[in-house]
């Protein structure tokens, strides 16, 4: 009888550190960014937190799209009045439009356009024609920018985007 009581003593024994590892290995495969299940696990304040600090980032990131806007169209802007002094491009000016393109593209890529290929945008004939038609696809972009939110994606201010590339492109490559 004594031998049947050490057994089950020992069966039980073992039973208990089998559920013990078990249960170890399930607290470890709960660990936080190891899947998107440990979100599910948090408390509900933490998810509200996580949800506000998203919003916010969204809202600035929007903001920042706008105030790129507003820069892109002081930049062409102040490349209207001096190439209608000047009549050409001056080193300043062609600065200004790398400024531009860069400003332009971070834009786009936040709308979540790509190049276009299309030729459906005019051609300008010289270079202060081109200057007065990216101040006013700019100022179309900036329109487009202002009438979209940050829960939207305009097509118009994607296509406004790549036809003040295409007149970049052509200013960058005039003389």
């Amino acid at each position: 009888m004594y031998r049947i009581y050490i057994r089950v003593i020992a069966i039980l024994f073992f039973a208990a550190c089998f559920s013990f590892s078990a249960s170890a290995q399930n607290a470890a495969s709960n660990s936080p960014g190891q899947d998107s299940s440990a979100e599910k696990d948090t408390p509900k304040s933490v998810r509200e937190m996580l949800f506000k600090m998203r919003m916010e980032r969204d809202k600035k990131d929007f903001q920042e799209m706008l105030d790129r806007g507003e820069q892109v169209s002081k930049l062409t802007e102040r490349l209207e009045k001096s190439v209608e002094s000047h009549h050409a491009l001056t080193t300043d000016d062609k600065q200004t439009i790398d400024d531009v393109e860069k400003l332009v593209k971070k834009i786009r890529g936040e709308l979540g356009g790509s190049d276009d290929d299309e030729d459906d945008v005019e051609k300008p004939v010289d270079v202060v024609t081109g200057v007065k038609y990216l101040r006013d696809s700019t100022s179309k972009l900036l329109d487009e920018l202002k009438k979209s939110t940050r829960f939207t994606i305009s097509a118009a201010a994607i296509q406004s985007s790549n036809a003040v590339l295409k007149t970049i492109r052509f200013l960058q490559f005039t003389k």
